[in-house]
């Protein structure tokens, strides 16, 4: 899972890029299994990501993908703060 804090006057731009770099994550690695972004209402600066590999292998080479590499670089101004935070899940189903 990924906390984000987005600057608030690139925050329509962030969200375009983000929307891109997922849509190619999902159709393109098999071994990304979920991308998921939410934004808080009270905050909406405020950008948390789940994120679901089949693997380490898998995070890995998401990482060193063209459209995440792109997503890293053309965001990496808009973003003021980034936290990772290593999640075990507990139960995660979807209709």
């Amino acid at each position: 899972m990924a906390d984000l804090e987005i600057d608030p006057a690139e925050l329509d731009a962030y969200k375009a890029l983000l929307a891109e770099e997922i849509e190619a994550s999902i159709r393109l690695e098999p071994g990304v299994l979920m991308l998921h972004a939410v934004s808080i209402d009270e905050a909406p600066e405020r950008v948390r990501l789940l994120e679901v590999y089949a693997d380490e292998a898998a995070y890995q080479a998401h990482l060193a993908t063209p459209h995440f590499l792109k997503y890293k670089t053309q965001t990496a101004a808009m973003v003021r703060s980034l936290r990772l935070l290593p999640v075990t899940p507990i139960r995660m189903d979807a209709k």
